[in-house]
Parts: C-alpha cells; structure tokens; sequence
C-alpha cells in the first residue's frame, strides 16, 4: 500500500521543510510514502472563500481514484491518541488497499465534494496549526505509527 500525503501549497519554510525530509526518509524503511503538492491557486483575490474551495476541491479530487481511501485532515475530524492512530494504519494496511491518501487542505478548508468524497476525516489537535506545521506533525505521527506497529523504542508508554 502507498500511503500519499496530498498538500495545497509548498511549504517556504526551509527549517520545516528539512525536518519534513528527515521523517520522509525515515518513513522509507517502512512504507512507500509520498507527499505531492498541488500548487497554490494563482488571482485568488478575485475568488471568495467558496470559490477557492471549490477549484482547490477540483484539484484534490483530480489526483484521486475511485479505489483510493481518502483521509481529510480536518478540525473536525476523529482524534486519536498515537496507538490508535497506529491500529488505523494497520487496519487499512490489512485491508488491501492499493492506496491511502491523506489530505492537508487549503486555508479555508475543503469543498463539499471533497467532503462527499471522503471516506474518513481525522483531526491532530482542537488547537489550529499552520497548513506548513501540520504537513511536519502529520509525517512524524506517520513515522510514529510505524515504529509502535514494529514495537521499536521510538514511542514511549
């Protein structure tokens, strides 16, 4: 199974780009993992908020197949502790997916089709982080998740 992290804009931070790379690489031991970026949407100060959703929606939804399960990481998501989030990924690898997608959206959010679309959505925290944080927090609890599931010393009890 390929796990995908899908992101809306490129993260311009370089300190968090690096640490980014790190759990990237180290996720390579384990899983294929990919992170792709959909590139930021260009005059959107002639769009209102649904507007951006919905082409950033479109772009989202163009790099998804019918046989994908699609995760959102939404504020209004399901909240797991970092074992449970490791039985999660089990789960779906066990299952036989070819692909599990999980999606950082834009700053607004997600369109209702990708609402629609999803087959599960998960929250990190109540707290509101930068999209660009989020990308860093979510790949080290991917690595995470790993290394609980080989029962390696990273996570601590």
């Amino acid at each position: 199974m390929t796990i995908k992290l899908l992101c809306i804009g490129k993260t311009d931070n370089k300190q968090l780009q690096q640490l980014i790379e790190v759990y990237f690489k180290r996720l390579q031991f384990y899983n294929k993992f990919e992170m792709e970026i959909i590139p930021d949407l260009k005059k959107v100060k002639n769009l209102d908020e649904n507007q951006q959703k919905v082409k950033e929606g479109e772009q989202i939804l163009s790099k998804v197949q019918n046989s994908d399960f699609l995760v959102l990481l939404d504020e209004n998501g399901k909240q797991f502790s970092s074992e449970a989030f490791s039985e999660y990924i089990q789960k779906r690898l066990n299952s036989g997916l070819k692909q599990l997608i999980f999606v950082i959206g834009g700053p607004y959010g997600f369109s209702e089709a990708v609402y629609q679309r999803a087959n599960s959505k998960i929250s990190l925290s109540k707290m509101t982080f930068s999209h660009q944080m989020v990308r860093l927090f979510f790949t080290e609890q991917v690595y995470r998740a790993f290394t609980i599931l080989r029962n390696e010393p990273y996570h601590h009890k």
